[in-house]
């Protein structure tokens, strides 16, 4: 590929990571040439990300860094996101759609990470590990079987059958547990695992109930005082999904009155923006309820597959223009060509402005080698590849003066 070529040679892309991502992610950007980058080990509060996104092109960060609408408005450099994450809801997507700036995570990296961390928390909360964890720091011996069941033969319900969901299912089975689930979509069962027609079916035949359910207008505080007294009277919670989908309070005062036995909580609606702030929770001070610092991904294994993964994405958005696994963007892609300059155009999504776009080239007598054009409701996403030599400042300029452009930037 001729550097001269390029729009902005690699060493000039501007990489900011935060929140300690994997190394590996900036190993991988080295080996493919992109050496400007920052990296820190926090997260930034607002205002320090406001200054810090004016001159970034690529920004990578997991979940405390909030990138929101106002936030974007001060991204004008900005060409993409990598959510080194399951989800993506700590970004504004659709106003980071309406900037022509793709959003990318890792879905499926650290699913084994979770459901191991959400099995052994089923285990210790069936033999009352807290409790007795808790008695032992005080210098207390409570040494009772009374209280302490197997996994084997327990009945674990499962709320979202996804990825996780899944691999729960699958690690349950194995410890002997009959598994139940509930999903809204119809999913294809594992195992010997069940489903059941209504949350509330599960809610009353399981020992165990974990959620893995995304954060949406339907599963905010989906497991409330209603809920939790549908549930069996010694049965234990597990979230370790979103923070939003378990009132906490509830669930305290279900806890206080003896009618769920245990909870192991991971993730909260509100969670310190680093390790120096206090956490506060309405949990706390609980002997049966395990607290952990939103950790169901965070293993040595989980963070190197997802940064791998996410980094991936944005080095091949930034050589070739692919949007493939995106969450909030059309997923368009072509294979590199060398042999011809590419041209990447991203508009809203109006009657016309293709049209317009195929005469910048056609005007001036320039052959399309290949176009590529996918649109949703709201924007559309083009690469062009055309032949010969052409004066490239030229046509990104009449590009841009298109009526309707975002986005628009010349690949090599």
């Amino acid at each position: 590929m001729n550097k001269s070529k390029l729009s902005l040679p690699k060493d000039k892309i501007k990489i900011l990571l935060l929140e300690g991502v994997h190394k590996s992610s900036v190993d991988l950007f080295q080996q493919n040439g992109y050496n400007n980058i920052k990296y820190l080990s926090g997260a930034l509060e607002k205002e320090e990300l406001i200054k810090e996104v004016k001159d970034i092109h690529l920004i990578g960060i997991r979940s405390r860094s909030l990138i929101t609408e106002h936030v974007l408005k001060h991204a004008n450099k900005l060409i993409a996101i990598g959510c080194f994450s399951i989800g993506t809801n700590q970004v504004n997507l659709n106003a980071a759609k309406l900037k022509g700036i793709p959003v990318f995570n890792a879905p499926f990296s650290n699913t084994r990470s979770v459901a191991e961390l959400v099995i052994s928390e089923a285990i210790s909360l069936l033999r009352k590990i807290p409790e007795k964890n808790f008695a032992a720091h005080k210098g207390e011996w409570l040494k009772d079987a009374s209280s302490s069941f197997e996994a084997r033969g327990k009945v674990i319900g499962i709320i979202g059958y996804g990825h996780i969901g899944s691999q729960v299912s699958i690690l349950a089975e194995n410890f002997g547990m009959k598994v139940v689930y509930y999903d809204i979509e119809k999913k294809l069962n594992l195992g010997n695992s069940k489903p059941c027609n209504s949350l509330e079916e599960l809610l009353a035949q399981s020992d165990i109930v974990t959620l893995h359910v995304p954060e949406t207008p339907l599963t905010k505080s989906m497991i409330s005082q209603k809920e939790i007294g549908l549930m069996k009277k010694g049965a234990s919670i597990i979230n370790a999904s979103r923070g939003s989908v378990v009132d906490l309070d509830a669930l305290k005062d279900s806890l206080i009155r003896n009618h769920l036995s245990g909870a192991a909580i991971d993730v909260f609606s509100e969670e310190p923006s680093s390790n120096k702030e206090r956490f506060v929770s309405a949990l706390q001070g609980l002997d049966n309820v395990i607290l952990t610092p939103h950790i169901g991904g965070s293993t040595s294994e989980a963070q190197e597959n997802i940064a791998i993964e996410v980094t991936e994405k944005l080095i091949k958005y930034s050589n070739v223009g692919s949007t493939l696994g995106a969450t909030n963007f059309v997923e368009v892609s072509l294979a590199p060509n060398i042999n011809t300059q590419r041209y990447l155009h991203i508009h809203e999504n109006k009657p016309g402005i293709l049209n317009k776009i195929t005469k910048v080239f056609t005007t001036k007598k320039i052959n399309i080698a290949s176009q590529y054009l996918q649109t949703d409701p709201h924007i559309g996403y083009v690469i062009l590849d055309i032949n010969g030599k052409v004066n490239s400042a030229q046509i990104l300029s009449e590009l841009k003066s298109i009526r309707g452009t975002i986005k628009t930037r010349v690949l090599y």
